[in-house]
Formats: C-alpha cells, structure tokens, sequence
C-alpha cells in the first residue's frame, strides 16, 4: 500500500506540473505598443495583439516580440560623392516605425539592415546629382528627397519612414581649409565695405552739418545787415526830420562844414588833399555871419604881424588848409584860394 499511494502521489504531481506548463504555455500576456506572431504547425495563424491572450500550448509557436513604437537608427558615416567630385563623410539618422508586424517579420529577414543599406544607396543618388555648395546648404531638400525613396521601398516591409535627418557632412581637410579662407575673405570684404559706408556716411553728415551751419550763418549774418540799415535808415530819417523841422541857416551849415575838413585829412594814408571850391563859398558865409567880407578879413590878417610861429607859417600858406583851426579860417580866402 505504501508503494501504490506514493506512485499516486508523484502521478498527481506530475499532472499538476503538465498542467501549470500548459498554463502557462496558453496564456500571453503583450505590452503596450507591442505585438507577437503567433504560428500554427508552422504556419502563420495571428498577430497578438496588447492585453491578455491565450493560445493552443504545444500547437501554437509564438514569436519572438516585435516594437510598435517609433525607432531611432543613427548609420555609421557614409563616404558620398558629390557633382564637383568631392568626396564627403555623412552621418544619416533615420526615424521609422512598425505598422505592420507580419510584413516586417516575414517580408524581410532584417528590416534595420535592410534601412541602411537602402539609406546609403539612395543617399548616393542624391548627393550625386548636388554639388559641394549645395550639399552644405540643402539638406532639407535632401532629406525630403531620401524620406519619400526611402517610404516607398520599405513600405511593403510593413515600415513607415517618418523622417531622415543628415547630422553631419564632413568635407576633405583641403577643401575645409578652402572654405575657411573664403569665409575670412568674405568676413574682410565686409568689414572694409561696412567701414567704407561708415566713413562715407560720416562724410555725408558732417557736409550737411556744414551746409546748414553756413545757412544759419548766413541767415544771421543777413538779419543783422537788415536790422543795421533798418536801425541807419531810422537814423538817418530821424535826423533829416530834425534838421528840416529846425530849418537850419545857411551860415551854421556852412560853419559845419569847415568843421568837417579838418577831418577828411586825420588819415594816415592821406598825402594829398584837394580843398574843393566850395571851401570859398562857405568861408565867405562865415565872414558875412560874423559881419565882414573876405577882402577885409584878409587885409586884417596881413597888417597884423603874427605873434606865432604857426601864425607866421599860415601867412605864408606853409601849412596845409586842413590844418587850420575854425578861427583861422578867413586867413584863406585871399584870391589865389581857389587854386589851392
């Protein structure tokens, strides 16, 4: 009897393990994003999809798990050959998802190789046809280019190709070389034309700021001989108005006017000085105010002998007339006075 219950109990054991194996065998659990083939006997039979699933254990195969998620593939550095012949270094990075699981597990054996190689070929083909220039400045349309070759032909892999970025393209060190002295030649050209603007501008301005200084200048200098011949002008009437209302007498203009030939000679310029006719005419005005003639002022002057030395030099006519002080006047006119 003991042997018969311990060969019961190792029978219902190993029931218990079967059972718990085909458990968990039956029952799969997927994560989010995720999904498994599931093959029958060999062939496909469905795709698991996320949550709880149970499947024939020993009958079903289930493979190995597959990501649903966007996938990032940064390749290795591709040597491309570009329209000029110039050979650059570049860096692809490659964003692509799984949509259709069966696709990506039984169209191709290894759909990221199958990425890469497929990226490097038509990189080539675009960088082919771009020269060096338009292979630094154009990767947007490069990368637009390789996303919608690169979507076509991975589309029956069950891949979608969402971008291709190019990170980084490495030209040879002599045409780096190259590059960097024209962008410091260029750099220098626009420096010096940026100072050639500025000096000229500078130029510009302080002209303008001499036109205008000139003009104001100018405006001042104009208002001040404007308001000085207004001013002279009102002097002028106003002294006319005088005389005329004050109807001066002859004889007083005609002393005010040997008065005012003392002065014409007071220049130091002045070496020779006609005495005008109307010199006789005013003394003879003068003679008449003060109640005797030319003649007898002069026959006085020659009877009295001169008690001065200048007294004696205006007898003789040694001094020159404008010289004379207003009371010696008559001493000139004698006949020959005109002449002098």
């Amino acid at each position: 009897m003991t042997g018969l219950a311990l060969a019961i109990v190792i029978a219902l054991i190993g029931v218990v393990l079967v059972m718990m194996t085909t458990i968990m065998r039956s029952v799969w659990i997927i994560p989010q994003a995720r999904a498994r083939n599931v093959e029958r006997l060999g062939r496909y039979h469905r795709t698991l999809q996320p949550g709880i699933t149970f499947i024939v254990p020993f009958v079903d195969r289930v493979k190995p798990l597959i990501d649903l998620r966007e996938q990032v593939v940064s390749f290795q550095k591709q040597p491309v050959i570009t329209e000029d012949n110039v050979v650059v270094q570049i860096d692809t990075v490659l964003f692509f998802q799984v949509t259709d699981p069966r696709a990506a597990d039984y169209e191709i054996v290894d759909y990221i190789k199958a990425i890469e190689q497929l990226t490097a070929t038509q990189l080539r083909n675009v960088i082919g046809t771009l020269d060096l220039e338009a292979t630094l400045t154009s990767r947007d349309r490069i990368n637009t280019a390789l996303r919608g070759v690169l979507d076509d032909a991975s589309g029956k892999w069950g891949i979608r190709v969402t971008r291709v970025e190019i990170k980084a393209i490495e030209p040879p060190p002599s045409i780096k070389d190259a590059m960097e002295k024209q962008m410091r030649a260029e750099r220098e050209k626009r420096a010096a034309i940026l100072t050639a603007e500025g000096g000229r501008q500078a130029k510009i301005l302080t002209a303008e700021g001499d036109k205008q200084s000139a003009i104001l200048r100018a405006e001042g200098a104009k208002q001040s001989a404007i308001l000085e011949a207004e001013g002279q002008s009102i002097a002028i009437s106003r002294v006319f108005t005088a005389i005329h209302r004050n109807d001066p007498d002859p004889k007083l203009l005609a002393y005010q006017y040997l008065q005012t030939l003392p002065k014409l000679a007071q220049g130091q310029g002045s070496t020779f000085w006609v005495i005008p006719s109307e010199v006789t005419s005013a003394l003879q005005a003068v003679s008449k105010a003060f109640g005797g003639s030319i003649e007898e002022a002069a026959k006085t002057a020659a009877e009295e002998p001169p008690e001065e030395p200048e007294a004696r030099e205006l007898a003789e006519g040694r001094i020159p007339p404008y010289e004379l002080a207003p009371g010696a006047a008559a001493a000139l006119a004698e006949p020959n006075g005109n002449d002098a």
